[in-house]
């Protein structure tokens, strides 16, 4: 367990570029979330080959957040539903 405030540094690659991310979070964490971003750029750039790197990170943050929100708005939803159900 990390003590509060204390900080990992780990190197990952994405989209063919290296970055280090400085965080909380475990090293295998970061690199899960760098693969998934990875692959979601592969995935966009396959079906988009003429966007350069710049869109692409737009649009996969779009992606991204689009999911963010839809898994948000079903944990919401689910968690009305319990809180009925206990009433």
């Amino acid at each position: 367990m990390l003590s509060y405030g204390q900080k990992n540094r780990t190197t990952v690659d994405i989209y063919g570029q290296q970055y280090v991310i400085l965080g909380t979070e475990s090293s295998s964490h970061v690199r899960l979330v760098a693969a998934l971003v990875d692959d979601k750029m592969r995935e966009i750039s396959s079906k988009n080959p003429s966007l350069d790197s710049s869109k692409l990170a737009v649009l996969t943050a779009v992606n991204a957040v689009n999911d963010y929100i839809k898994i948000k708005d079903k944990l919401e939803r689910l968690e009305a539903e319990l809180h009925r159900e206990k009433d």
